[in-house]
């Protein structure tokens, strides 16, 4: 009898605690509210790795790493730099906004992994190889020109080939080594792509990526119809050569570009994203069934807000994260969530000059944030986040700028200047094209702390600024910052770490920490 009531009490209490996949906690969309653009998707195994755009941002072409399509973690770089121009290295007042590099393309092929991409600063289509994707050394095969919003692709007959273009499509194969294209194989393949979407067309298609499931061949592109939004449009076809017929296959959110990833398990999901204001290029996964051997995207043709995957841990530490600047000897100088933008000066900075600081070294003068020498970025992240650090300004030069921007053309700076023998703590709006100092206020103190936090909400996409001399009270400093997410950089905003010199080089300051937070304070709620 006593064996009777355990069982009937366990499985009562199995009953109880027992959830339905509608009750138990599951991933969002968005899958990462970061701008992370133009991803590229394998899986390996169990293991996904993705590939994104940095543009202007070193080191390029980030590689990530997930084991369930939501929770990722950057793991590697394609590259330390990609080119040494005076474009890339801010020399002669030259600089490469909005360019560098753009959509890669990643693809997993007889053991080795290739990742593609291509650049409009250098006319140069870059294929960069490695058997170890998350510790490298990489191979590079560069050739020109460059093949736009390109995807690379390994056919099962050993041909290797690139599609490319806007609105008409190119297709060339390429020399076994990946060296070139081989002479008198390009060809036209689709004469106007975006033509499922109708004939009023604002943006032709483009970013193409193709893949090969039981035997058919599907091109994904995205295509914007005049007054309407991005647009997902499918191509299939039996043989690469054609013919190829089209379907529009989702149009919803404007969240499109991007292709088709596969589960273990046997499930199907697209990878996407969203222009979504100024936190920039976020990702989508939508569920993909497949009828009459076409992938249908989304519920009901619409992108679901709950997807039937684990929940997200959040992007701290896997795509951002906090950093104290202290480094063991066999540490790197620094984790993967920093990029410098442009090409850094490794002269001019170190984390092991003085233990636990990043020290920023001006080396010559400058008179812009945007020709700033190693502005040391992160990117915000949504729906709302803040970044703080500590400032030791003792080592400051005549005319020295130093402190927390927040980057994009339209920019806002907290921060230290020394001008006419005084320290002052300083807020420059970068609202306009004429930037303007705010508000400023005396700096007595070897020591100053410096807050932004960005409310990204609702596509709100306002930024408040902070100091504090104690690291404790908190001070609001200037004005609130529209932020624009502008095509002159292309991408999200970005919290910055930067010094540089506009009078005589040689000073340097030391930073303490950089602490990045998913949360606003509410003194700058309104």
């Amino acid at each position: 009898m006593t064996n009777i009531r355990i069982t009937l009490m366990c499985l009562l209490l199995s009953l109880v605690s027992y959830q339905t996949p509608a009750q138990q906690k599951l991933a969002t969309n968005p899958l990462i509210y970061a701008d992370v653009p133009d991803m590229s998707m394998i899986r390996v195994g169990d293991t996904y790795y993705m590939s994104s755009t940095t543009m202007h941002m070193n080191p390029g072409v980030p590689i990530m790493k997930s084991t369930d399509l939501v929770n990722w973690e950057l793991v590697n770089y394609c590259y330390d730099i990609l080119e040494d121009t005076d474009l890339q290295n801010l020399e002669n007042g030259k600089s490469d906004y909005g360019r560098g590099s753009w959509a890669s393309c990643i693809r997993y092929h007889n053991d080795t992994y290739y990742v593609s991409t291509f650049s409009g600063t250098t006319g140069t289509t870059y294929i960069y190889s490695t058997k170890d994707i998350e510790n490298g050394p990489w191979e590079l095969k560069k050739f020109k020109p460059s093949y736009h919003d390109h995807t690379i692709f390994f056919d099962d007959d050993g041909r290797i080939y690139m599609i490319w273009g806007v609105r008409k499509l190119a297709i060339v194969e390429l020399k076994t080594d990946l060296s070139g294209i081989k002479e008198g194989t390009e060809r036209v393949l689709i004469e106007d792509a975006s033509a499922p979407a109708g004939d009023n067309i604002m943006l032709g298609a483009e970013g193409s990526q193709l893949f090969k499931v039981n035997g058919k061949y599907y091109l994904f592109n995205i295509t914007w119809p005049r007054g309407g939004m991005r647009t997902v449009v499918i191509h299939r076809a039996d043989n690469i050569n054609g013919p190829w017929e089209g379907k529009l296959a989702l149009q919803d959110k404007g969240v499109a570009q991007g292709g088709l990833i596969d589960t273990p398990d046997g499930r199907w999901f697209s990878y996407l994203f969203r222009d979504n204001g100024a936190v920039g290029r976020i990702p989508y996964l939508v569920p993909v069934k497949w009828e009459n051997d076409w992938p249908v995207l989304g519920v009901d043709g619409k992108v679901p807000e709950t997807l039937d995957l684990p929940a997200s841990k959040g992007l701290i530490p896997g795509i951002v994260a906090s950093d104290d600047f202290k480094r063991k000897k066999k540490d790197a100088d620094l984790p993967l969530v920093w990029q410098w933008n442009h090409n850094p000066d490794h002269s001019l900075w170190s984390v092991r000059e003085r233990k636990g600081y990043l020290r920023l070294k001006n080396g010559r003068i400058d008179n812009s944030i945007f020709l700033a020498k190693n502005t040391l970025t992160q990117r915000t992240i949504g729906p709302e986040c803040s970044g703080s650090t500590s400032i030791d300004v003792s080592n400051m030069k005549e005319g020295d700028f130093a402190g927390l921007v927040l980057l994009q053309k339209n920019f806002g700076q907290v921060g230290v200047k020394f001008e006419n023998g005084k320290k002052k703590i300083v807020m420059v709006s970068g609202q306009t094209d004429t930037p303007e100092e705010v508000e400023s206020l005396p700096l007595t103190q070897k020591t100053v702390y410096l807050k932004a936090e960005c409310d990204f909400k609702d596509r709100k996409d306002v930024a408040n600024f902070f100091y504090s001399l104690d690291g404790k009270n908190w001070n609001p400093i200037g004005s609130q910052l529209k932020m624009l997410y502008t095509l002159d950089h292309f991408m999200g905003y970005r919290f910055g770490l930067f010094n540089y010199a506009t009078k005589v080089a040689g000073g340097y300051v030391d930073f303490d920490y950089f602490h990045i937070r998913n949360e606003i304070s509410q003194t700058s709620k309104p």
